[in-house]
């Protein structure tokens, strides 16, 4: 990192920037935006016009932010206080236009975001949020507080996602989906309120998964939404009858942990699901 007069980062001269802000080399930074004296921005990230980012907020290499995004701000949370709490972000992140990203709620509180992900337009990331790397979420997806969203997740545009709710990694949720429970990781989920309706297929061979341990989450699927069993049983079952993989692994530790409940299967698709479901 170098201090903001070092003349490797081009700041319009429209842009606010305070003298205390930390910019990497090679940072770019359109006119009529505005960096708070906590921000720190990594090598080769661009800043688009009439942006803010405020807070104790750090940004990683080579992100792209967009015009009128506002990244840092407090959290909207009556419990806060004005303590100092965090924004993370990864390298190589996208956020596009007009997305809002809040600070944490809590002292040294962190809201964070991994590497890779694309966040289109109008997306809401509230405070204490924890997303992973390459996820997607579509125009105007919006997510609580506490939320923790798992690696290669899609969220679909205008889905609202309750706070605390956990999204596991691999998932899909469908847009304008109203998510109140924990989504299963692999599946596809759409409806108000949200049910499974299938395995996401596709995303799971895009993102390296073996034929062979997506049988197995099939499998796995199968005892979750199809057998009846209550969900320890289910897991019982998991544990017992289907050959162990790093995926079921994390999948049965998803399910050990889901307070909030999960997802229940939609009846529509449920004579298919875990079949032939893709997305």
């Amino acid at each position: 990192m170098t201090d903001n007069n070092n003349s490797v980062a081009d700041i319009h001269k429209f842009s606010v920037v305070h003298p205390n802000a930390k910019l990497g080399k090679n940072v770019k930074i359109g006119p009529f935006t505005v960096i708070g004296e906590h921000v720190e921005i990594g090598d080769g990230t661009e800043i688009g016009p009439n942006v803010v980012i405020t807070g104790w907020t750090k940004i990683g290499q080579d992100c792209h932010i967009f015009q009128g995004a506002s990244i840092g701000e407090e959290p909207q949370d009556l419990k806060f206080k004005g303590e100092r709490s965090f924004v993370e972000i990864g390298n190589r992140t996208k956020i596009h236009e007009f997305c809002t990203i809040h600070r944490a709620c809590g002292e040294d509180e962190v809201t964070r975001i991994g590497d890779d992900c694309l966040l289109m337009a109008y997306v809401h990331v509230a405070h204490n949020c924890v997303l992973g790397n390459n996820i997607v979420m579509a125009n105007a997806a919006m997510v609580a507080g506490h939320v923790i969203v798992e690696d290669r997740a899609v969220i679909g545009g205008m889905a609202g996602v309750h706070q605390f709710v956990r999204i596991g990694r691999n998932a899909m949720v469908s847009g304008m989906s109203r998510n109140i429970h924990d989504i299963v990781p692999f599946t596809i989920v759409d409806g108000s309120p949200a049910r499974a309706c299938g395995l996401n297929s596709v995303g799971m061979s895009r993102a390296g998964i073996s034929a062979e341990n997506r049988s197995k989450i099939k499998q796995a699927y199968k005892f979750l939404y199809r057998s009846g069993l209550r969900l320890p049983e289910a897991i019982e079952a998991i544990e017992e009858q289907v050959d162990s993989c790093e995926e079921i692994e994390h999948l049965l530790n998803f399910l050990r942990n889901a307070d909030r409940g999960i997802c229940r299967p939609n009846v529509k698709h449920s004579s298919k699901a875990g079949d032939d479901s893709e997305g």
